[in-house]
């Protein structure tokens, strides 16, 4: 059953119960990893193993994904600052636990390519966030290999 979640900003990345914080280097360029990210949802398919649906909403300005196991998503993006940051809020959901969710993408030079930080800041009861704590490798390893595959899908096509 889909949830409405609480409406938060983009200053919950810093300010939510739950941070999860992952990075890793590319060699794509911030524009191109931006493009990617936040011009090409439906692309998200080709690289993020976990998305199996991704198409943009309100001419750009949200999001609905649908993952593996049937998790959905109805999302407001919050920032799309190119090619710096691009963030978005779930605002309703079928996943348990949940009251608020913003994943943050920043994109910083590194060398002649992009570091990638994606911040997966959340808020739900006690026993959400400890899941959530306990699933932080797993969430570690679906980044990197996501962020691996965008990188070698980048390069190879030369977005």
């Amino acid at each position: 059953m889909a949830r409405q979640l609480r409406p938060v900003g983009p200053d919950f990345i810093e300010t939510a119960p739950v941070r999860l914080v992952f990075a890793r280097d590319v060699t794509a360029s911030p524009d191109a990893v931006f493009r990617a990210l936040a011009e090409d949802v439906p692309g998200w398919t080709e690289w993020f193993s976990a998305v199996t649906r991704a198409r943009p909403t309100e001419a750009g300005g949200g999001r609905e994904i649908r993952l593996r196991g049937g998790i959905r998503f109805q999302e407001t993006v919050l920032v799309a600052t190119a090619p710096e940051v691009y963030a978005y809020r779930v605002d309703v959901t079928n996943a348990p636990g949940a009251r608020a969710l913003v994943e943050e993408w920043r994109l910083t030079p590194a060398g002649t390519g992009t570091r990638v930080q994606w911040t997966f800041a959340t808020d739900g009861p006690a026993p959400f966030r400890l899941a959530l704590k306990l699933g932080r490798a797993g969430l570690g390893r679906t980044f990197r290999d996501a962020v691996t595959a965008l990188d070698r899908r980048l390069t190879s096509t030369k977005v």
